[in-house]
């Protein structure tokens, strides 16, 4: 199997460090080629407060986070990213779509560029693998063709309201609103561009993780998702290019 490329793009600030650096660490563990993009080719940095853990920064990263993170960030893929818009989706396996709570995700989650390559992404039938946040870079992408969200007639996972509302509530005391990205919760904006709002999943118990698998289309919901969710995303991406040979 030759050399395997997969995108990772980000906002320049505020993006989780879990869920960008377990993908990260599955694909590199198998030597796979691992290329980042932000909207300037800026190098990226992630919501410090996830850094610093559970007191000084609720819903902190958890060790093993922390530990791909910094070895992630020292990488020099992380730190040569591109441009959104020099992304070519011919060059790409898969892209993986990483979340975050904080105001800086909405570069990333708003950019009109980069909902453009992924709906590209999807006629091409690559492997696209969102969590958390991530998911509204996909309940925004619209094929021009049909005027709809790539997501209208996939199954789907992303951010639950009520893991969403945890989140704010375990944090207003310190930080406020800051983990309430947008009044609409994602989960509800997600839902607003399926063709049947019933397929939408909230999975299981908070800490019971789970994923959601719709042909080329992966989806999980937060960070506790993320070591399940790289697994299987590399799994199908391995699967997705043995089923072309």
């Amino acid at each position: 199997m030759s050399q395997l490329h997969i995108l990772i793009p980000l906002p320049d600030n505020d993006f989780d460090p879990s869920e960008s650096s377990f993908p990260w660490k599955y694909c590199t563990d198998r030597n796979w080629k691992v290329t980042f993009a932000t909207e300037n080719g800026d190098v990226a940095a992630c919501d410090p407060r996830l850094l610093r853990g559970p007191i000084l920064g609720p819903l902190g990263a958890g060790p093993r986070g922390l530990s791909n993170y910094r070895k992630m960030a020292a990488s020099p893929e992380f730190q040569n990213p591109i441009k959104y818009a020099d992304i070519n989706v011919d060059d790409f396996d898969a892209v993986s779509l990483t979340g975050g709570h904080a105001p800086g995700m909405k570069q990333y989650l708003e950019n009109e560029v980069l909902q453009e390559k992924i709906v590209e992404f999807f006629k091409q039938d690559k492997v696209i693998g969102s969590i958390c946040h991530g998911m509204l870079v996909l309940a925004r992408a619209v094929d021009p063709e049909t005027g709809k969200s790539v997501l209208w007639n996939y199954r789907v996972t992303a951010l639950t309201k009520d893991l969403e509302f945890s989140g704010y509530a375990l944090t207003f005391w310190l930080l406020g609103k800051r983990y309430r990205t947008y009044e609409c919760y994602v989960a509800d904006e997600v839902r607003e561009v399926l063709k049947d709002p019933k397929n939408f999943k909230n999975g299981f118990l908070m800490i019971w993780p789970f994923i959601l698998q719709d042909r080329n289309l992966i989806t999980s919901r937060w960070p506790l998702d993320a070591p399940l969710y790289a697994r299987r995303f590399v799994e199908m991406v391995e699967e997705k290019v043995e089923s072309g040979r």
